[in-house]
Parts: C-alpha cells; structure tokens; sequence
C-alpha cells in the first residue's frame, strides 16, 4: 500500500461524495448509529429508517431511557435485530460508564455491544477525529485491486495485513475524510459483482490491480457455504377481529421477537386442519394464502400460508388488532407476506 494514494482519493472526495444524512453532521453518536445500521443493508434502504430513529432517540441518552420494544419497532424490516439490541444496551453502558457520552477512544469503543473493529474505527476517525483506520469489505476490496493482491479477503490474515497498511498511511490532520473517501470509492467506483469502474478511479494510475489486467477477478473470495433450505407453513390465525402472535425463543434467529405462529414443514390443507384440532384449536375457517420466501444469511425459508380463523383464543398466542400490530409490535419482514389480508 502506497502513501501516494492519500491527497488524489481526498481531492476526489472532496470535488464531489453522495450527500448521505448521516456525513452532514459527524457526531460521534449519528456515525455510530449509521455504522451500525449499514451493515449488511444498503444505504438506500438505510436513509429513512436513519432519519426517523434520529427524530425518535437524538442523542445517547434518549436511546437509553426507550423502551426495548420500541427501539426494535423502529428497526422493523432492517433486519438482524441483535444489531438494535446491542445499540440499545450500549447506550445504556455508554450512561452508566461515561455520563451518555460516547468515548473518544478506540478500545473503549471497541469494548461496547455490537461494535467491531471496523465500527470502532469508523466512530473514532469520523466522529473524533483520531487517526485510526476502518477496514470493512469495501476497503478490503479497494486494497486487494490496489495491491494485485489474490489472498482471499475473507481470511483474517488479510484483514489484520490491510489494516496494518492503512495505519500507516492514515493521515493525521483528516482520518475521518480518508476512511470515508475508501468507503466511497468502494461504493461507487471500485464495485463489488462486477466491473469496476477503472475510467473513473482516481488512483487508477497507482492501481497494480488495473495494470495486471486483474482489477475484475480480484478480490478472492473463499467459498460460501450454501444455504440450508427450511420449509414453514406459516398461519395467520384470527379470532373475531384480531390477530394471533407470539415471542420466539430468546436464543437462536429472530431471537426474542413477535412472529406469526408456524409449523415446520410443508402442511396440506386436510393435514393443518386436524393437526390444529388436536392441539384443541376450534377452527371455523381455513383459507389458503400466497406462499413466499425469505432469505436470511445461512437458512432461507420457502414458506405456505393460511388464514386460519378460531371460534375461540386458544392458550399460547397474543390477540391484538391489526392496528396494535402495524403499530406496536415489531414483526420481522419474513412475515410481512402473510399480512396483506389485513388490508383488504
């Protein structure tokens, strides 16, 4: 990794970045929650949850005092709900260590739920200024080409050998612009899946990657394990006029949300009705609903539905009104599918 880097990524940085809300006011608590809300989920997706979380918890403390279902009602459809977990009981730390202050230090933030390596220096060259580097997939991505370097960036030796590079070449006087502009690059020019967009790079002429012909194939990437299929029959129970839910366990995926009740497998019509009655269900109406699929990081769900209406609230489930659910109740998106009946 060549210092020569620096001044062409913060000129092109400077002449023009996307004006995302989270860069138009680097406090340290607006990066982290940004940070935190960018993994695995794409900005677009990100911007409007960001701006309505802002308005709900502005600072630190306000994150704290909330209340855990509604921090994970905002975080609805985001996904990966230990990431609001972690922020939520960080917050409270962050009170209970530092007076609702974030730290200015990287081990200290290093030392919260939910924050990693990458995050912690993500918070503390933008938010504080300190000269740290922020090694994510996209920066390991940009280093590979940079460096015509075919070590798969999955494996850890690679990610402690980059961010070796980068401390060292971290400018003192504006950390934050230079993670920022790796970020950038990684987002718009150097792109994942695909070709990178040499023509507009403004390191290209540095770039070992580009001069090897290798800028396309590269980075390395070790091989993923598939998926495990899971078939669910999902049930959209109803007794007069509200909804059945329940709490998943408080271990596992999805852990500790509301969901709408489901049996494993693939259930038949005929099957479901007298699998239900057994458990003393009285059903009155059984409909079947559009199946969907959802995918989640090693298992993906390929789930049936029905609308499954009971003369009587049978033990084990919440009743709540549609409205209770659409506003009160943090459902994940696996099960947004089956909800549509309530609209109609």
């Amino acid at each position: 990794m060549t210092k020569a880097i620096v001044e062409p990524l913060l000129q092109w940085y400077d002449e023009g970045h996307r004006d995302l809300p989270w860069r138009r006011e680097a406090a340290p608590y607006r990066v982290w929650v940004s940070e935190i809300m960018l993994q695995q989920t794409r900005v677009e997706a990100v911007r409007g949850y960001y701006e309505r979380w802002m308005q709900a918890f502005p600072d630190v403390r306000a994150l704290a005092a909330a209340d855990e279902a509604q921090v994970l009602k905002l975080w609805e459809g985001l996904g990966y709900y230990s990431r609001a977990r972690n922020l939520h009981r960080a917050a409270q730390l962050v009170c209970e260590r530092y007076g609702g202050t974030l730290p200015a230090d990287y081990e200290a933030l290093l030392a919260l739920p939910g924050v990693g390596e990458y995050t912690a220096g993500a918070v503390a060259s933008i938010g504080f200024g300190l000269r740290v580097p922020a090694v994510d997939g996209n920066v390991l991505r940009v280093a590979a080409r940079l460096n015509d370097d075919f070590m798969p960036i999955t494996d850890a030796k690679q990610k402690k050998r980059t961010t070796g590079h980068f401390s060292e070449i971290t400018p003192e006087d504006r950390p934050g612009d230079f993670n920022q502009s790796l970020m950038e690059l990684g987002a718009t020019v150097c792109l994942p899946n695909g070709a990178p967009r040499c023509g507009s790079c403004p390191v290209q002429h540095l770039c070992l990657g580009y001069h090897h012909g290798h800028a396309e194939i590269l980075p390395v990437r070790a091989a993923k394990r598939a998926r495990r299929i899971e078939e669910r029959t999902v049930l959209l129970v109803r007794c007069g006029e509200e909804v059945g839910i329940r709490r998943r366990p408080k271990t596992g995926l999805l852990a500790g949300l509301w969901e709408l009740p489901s049996l494993e497998g693939k259930t038949g019509a005929n099957e479901l009705r007298a699998r239900l009655s057994a458990r003393g269900w009285q059903v009155e109406k059984l409909l079947s609903l559009r199946g969907a699929k959802h995918v989640f990081t090693h298992v993906e769900w390929h789930m049936s539905g029905f609308e499954v209406t009971l003369a009587e609230k049978p033990e084990g489930l919440t009743f709540v009104t549609p409205q209770a659910l659409r506003e009160s109740y943090a459902l994940p998106s696996a099960f947004r599918a089956f909800l549509s009946v309530l609209e109609e």
